[in-house]
């Protein structure tokens, strides 16, 4: 693949950049990564690796906007209030960039169709926004070796960490299913909150891809922006986790 006219001018800043250059961006436009949920974490992770470059972007969910989703989800606009989030986030990036391809699962993820799904992907993030979706991506990625960003949010705090399969932490390394608290009222998020998680979610899916930096493996990285503060708390494999140990 030879970037044409219209990419270099397109990706003009990526090339600039030693780490990627023309051959970095070329492979950006061959790779694939799915985006498990086209909420607020999902929305600025999927729309800034589709100006990043990354020529197929799959979205999985089989939810329709709401009016409360507006205040956080920016793939999505009033006039999409009442269509299903994959019309909707496809929509939105192909108005961005026409040629980029947006494959749309319109439907949850679950451990029926998880094998199928993941099988078309590089890269995977987890956007979902309850426990029992995150445990079934997360052992569902180590059941077919796919490396995937991990995100959590609430009210003014969030978090993130990557995962290589079989290489490092986990995050049933990290959290246990008896350990989780039940659903109950939501609690914000604060609207910008998912944009600050969810880019540095697209971040690690680019620098994967294109082997690059220092992924942020074996490490949680938590964000509290009441204090503005970042901290990275280490994280080893659990030689007891029943996925990857």
């Amino acid at each position: 693949m030879t970037l044409n006219n219209a990419q270099k001018q397109r990706y003009a800043r990526h090339l600039a950049l030693p780490e990627i250059g023309e051959a970095g961006q070329e492979k950006l436009l061959r790779s694939k990564v799915l985006v498990i949920g086209a909420g607020g974490l999902g929305s600025p992770a999927a729309f800034y690796l589709a100006a990043a470059g990354v020529g197929i972007i799959g979205i999985m969910d089989g939810d329709i906007v709401e009016l409360s989703n507006l205040q956080r989800q920016i793939l999505h606009t009033t006039e999409s209030l009442g269509a299903s989030k994959t019309d909707s986030a496809r929509d939105r990036i192909n108005a961005l960039d026409p040629s980029t391809i947006v494959v749309a699962h319109p439907s949850r993820f679950t451990a029926e169709n998880a094998r199928e799904i993941l099988a078309g992907y590089d890269f995977i993030v987890d956007a979902t926004d309850n426990f029992d979706s995150k445990f079934l991506i997360a052992q569902a990625c180590h059941q077919a070796g796919k490396p995937y960003s991990h995100a959590g949010i609430r009210n003014f705090h969030g978090q993130t960490m990557t995962v290589v399969p079989g290489v490092t932490a986990c995050y049933r390394c990290l959290f246990h299913e008896d350990g989780v608290p039940g659903p109950g009222v939501p609690q914000g998020p604060v609207g910008a909150l998912p944009g600050v998680i969810g880019s540095i979610q697209a971040i690690e899916a680019v620098k994967h891809l294109l082997s690059i930096g220092t992924p942020l493996t074996d490490a949680l990285l938590t964000f509290d922006a009441l204090t503005m503060t970042f901290r990275k708390v280490p994280v080893s494999r659990d030689p007891a986790c029943p996925f990857c140990s």
